[in-house]
């Protein structure tokens, strides 16, 4: 079976449920997180090195990869396993990580790139989050979020990253990742899972800036700006790898109770 051909029978068979519950299953079992982590950071390195990329508006981030000042990296959920791939620098890097147990294996698995991990959400650990991110910014490390994790709905900004954007004084930088070979999970995000030995596309949008005096009608305002450019930066790197472009759904509570009904 081709990559595509994979791609296109998971969109509703149970075979790709249950691949999703094995790997939440997986990062609940400490003992065998590091073997999973690994052959994960195994996968995720061979995507890296043998997928032909093409990078658009990367001078967004240059700066931080130059090492001359960070920012906040905003990207969905659904692209969490492609990111390794587009942060081309020994600058830090932080990624902000569920707290949930299949969070820790996400962890482990990007720790084999340099990434440093800051564990909470906007609905877990929130406020001790906020603050190792702000502190992590001020110290010049750039970081990621993901505006629709841990929970959803996907492909929907949450506030969390304009807080953050508004405490630190750093931009928020959105950015997409696509790639031709790959598995999409029937997870509420639509979880994609890269496959090596095909072409890619990263694209970076302009960063926004966020006022520390803003109102609540100015940071209504930049969310929907944040949404809008993530959602046209993702269904353009889907458009280059030959995907059709990935829409808004449900957030991860209203699939668990569909799956039970």
């Amino acid at each position: 079976m081709s990559a595509d051909d994979q791609d296109d029978a998971s969109s509703g068979s149970g075979e790709d449920i249950n691949l999703g519950k094995i790997l939440k299953q997986l990062g609940r079992k400490p003992l065998v997180q590091r073997g999973v982590a690994a052959l994960a950071a195994g996968l995720m390195g061979a995507v890296k090195a043998t997928t032909r990329w093409r990078t658009l508006n990367g001078a967004a981030a240059a700066g931080a990869w130059a090492g001359e000042k960070p920012v906040i990296v905003a990207f969905w959920h659904n692209r969490l396993a492609m990111m390794p791939a587009c942060w081309p620098s020994r600058q830090p890097f932080h990624m902000l990580i569920s707290s949930h147990p299949d969070g820790r294996l996400v962890a482990a698995t990007i720790a084999h790139f340099g990434f440093q991990s800051i564990a909470g959400s906007s609905t877990r650990g929130g406020f001790d989050a906020m603050r190792h991110l702000v502190r992590a910014l001020r110290d010049g490390a750039s970081v990621g979020v993901t505006p629709d994790g841990p929970r959803g709905p996907r492909m929907t900004a949450g506030d969390g990253v304009l807080a953050l954007a508004r405490l630190s004084g750093v931009p928020i930088v959105p950015l997409s990742v696509s790639v031709s070979h790959r598995i999409v999970l029937d997870t509420w995000d639509r979880l994609i899972i890269p496959l090596p030995f095909g072409r890619g596309a990263m694209i970076w949008g302009d960063p926004i800036a966020v006022p520390r005096d803003a109102d609540d009608a100015m940071l209504a305002t930049l969310r929907t700006k944040l949404e809008e450019d993530l959602i046209r930066v993702s269904a353009e790197a889907d458009a280059i790898a030959g995907h059709a472009a990935m829409t808004q759904g449900a957030s991860s509570t209203h699939v668990e109770n569909n799956a039970r009904a």
